[in-house]
């Protein structure tokens, strides 16, 4: 047994083959924790379990779902999904989305969403507080690689969303989602600013004039 097997360093970035991060994240002590792979680096992330990131998650998925509902776009959202490229690299966002047409792609049943066999989602969003800075860096570059269209990182401390649109192995920072037409990406935002209050209804009311006035 490998050192990196008996003795694993989370909440960083640490030098393993791809069969060392297998074996670690098969092992049941990180049965509830995330997993990133890329370029010949893991990343082991212990479970988000913190009130802000819970309460921040619950509403990123009522605002995309709202939204989506009210302007007939067909939504898969998946919570925590891993991604492979067998290999080469895996991620596991928060949330994520398979929008439009695509949402029938990958079948009930699949456990990991191996990207040789299925495509990526059309969207990725990360939640995090101390782990604000590898969202908007490392990790972003790994969605880059991935080829995912959108990636949206939120920053649950002050309550802001940084959202990026993918192309060529590259990113730009958008105002506006380019795979959930019309979605400004301001919009989550104000969610997340007023769900500091904690009452989630009032959000939801609020959310719903916004969008049905628009």
């Amino acid at each position: 047994m490998s050192n990196i097997q008996t003795k694993v360093i989370t909440e960083e970035w640490v030098t393993a083959s791809w069969e060392d991060y297998i074996q670690t994240i098969e092992n049941p002590v990180f049965e509830q924790s995330k997993g990133y792979y890329h370029n010949g680096q893991m990343r082991i992330e212990m479970a988000s379990l913190g009130h802000d990131h819970a309460s921040d998650n619950t509403i990123a998925i009522l605002v995309i779902s709202l939204f989506a509902t009210i302007r007939n776009i067909p939504v898969k959202g998946l919570t925590n999904c891993t991604y492979r490229k067998t290999g080469v690299r895996e991620c596991q966002p928060d949330i994520s989305y398979y929008i439009g047409e695509r949402i029938q792609l990958v079948p009930r049943g699949t456990n990991i969403i191996n990207l040789d066999n299925y495509p990526a989602p059309d969207l990725a969003i990360e939640l995090g507080k101390s782990t604000i800075a590898d969202d908007l860096g490392r990790k972003r570059i790994l969605y880059e690689d991935l080829a995912i269209p959108e990636y949206w990182v939120v920053d649950v401390q002050q309550a802001e969303v940084t959202a990026f649109a993918i192309a060529n192995h590259g990113s730009r920072r958008i105002t506006e989602s380019q795979v959930l037409a019309g979605f400004p990406i301001s919009l989550l935002a104000e969610a997340l600013q007023r769900n500091l209050q904690g009452d989630q209804s009032q959000v939801v009311n609020w959310l719903l004039t916004e969008l049905q006035n628009s």
